[in-house]
């Protein structure tokens, strides 16, 4: 078959000098055996399926982009100094057998997300668009009934470490939100509500644009003598359900001046 290198994990360095001795008994060409280290789980044991070992393409299915799992599984028992972040092409390169780590290698899933994280921040918000469409539609959500969907993308990608992690920060843009009692409770206080009211009067007539919206977010708290968190926190919950989001000027002004003022208005009646 004129294959020339052999290289497989070191659980099979014993197998090497029977298989040398069966293809020179040929009189076949000895080809050059590579054995590499074995990888370990994130407890330090040797991999299986108990560490729920999965195919490559359960990588995609979970949210992770082909670019960070090809750098992670490259980096994984092999080195090239201190590089940590390298295209495919830069890999085909610069690889060779030298730098094989000689000790076991340990999958690491906090650096495999955090691989993940730099390449979703690196990759243009059209590019990720379809792979989050696809995600919000196999929940049932239209993407073209809301924001923008690279622009959504573009404002909470810093947030998220995976595709999955995107489409569930996105969620909520794209479905009828009802006001949450217990957390309106929790963060929506009687001094804050007169500031919720002028603030949801004031979107009607201000200027879209996200420094205008800042100024009247700044000027409402001022007026009631509140600071940011007393009334960004009920405004965050109103609009999305969540306590944790972008910029609440930025968020606004994605969501649009008719979305929001029907979120808000849903609390008022």
């Amino acid at each position: 078959m004129g294959i020339t290198h052999v290289i497989r994990g070191d659980d099979h360095v014993n197998n090497t000098p029977r298989q040398i001795n069966i293809l020179t008994a040929l009189g076949a060409q000895i080809p050059q055996y590579a054995h590499l280290s074995m990888i370990l789980g994130d407890d330090g044991t040797k991999l299986s399926k108990r560490h729920g070992a999965v195919s490559v393409m359960q990588y995609e299915a979970d949210g992770f982009l082909p670019e960070a799992v090809i750098n992670y599984l490259a980096r994984l028992g092999w080195s090239h100094g201190d590089d940590e972040i390298f295209s495919r092409e830069q890999f085909v390169q610069w690889f060779d057998l030298d730098h094989i780590t000689p000790s076991a290698a340990q999958f690491n899933t906090e650096k495999l997300l955090w691989l993940n994280q730099h390449y979703l921040k690196q990759t243009p918000a059209a590019e990720l668009a379809p792979k989050i469409a696809q995600r919000l539609a196999a929940r049932g959500l239209d993407p073209d009934q809301g924001p923008d969907l690279t622009q959504a993308i573009a404002l909470y990608v810093e947030r998220c470490n995976t595709l999955n992690a995107l489409a569930d920060a996105l969620e909520t843009l794209y479905k009828d939100i009802p006001p949450n009692p217990a957390l309106l409770a929790q963060h929506l206080s009687e001094a804050a509500l007169p500031a919720l009211i002028d603030f949801t009067r004031g979107l009607t007539q201000v200027s879209w644009e996200i420094p205008a919206i800042a100024a009247l977010l700044k000027d409402t708290l001022a007026q009631h003598g509140l600071k940011m968190p007393k009334l960004a926190m009920p405004l965050r919950i109103l609009l999305t359900g969540q306590t944790q989001t972008p910029s609440v000027d930025a968020l606004i002004h994605l969501i649009g001046r008719e979305a929001c003022l029907t979120r808000l208005a849903a609390y008022r009646t």
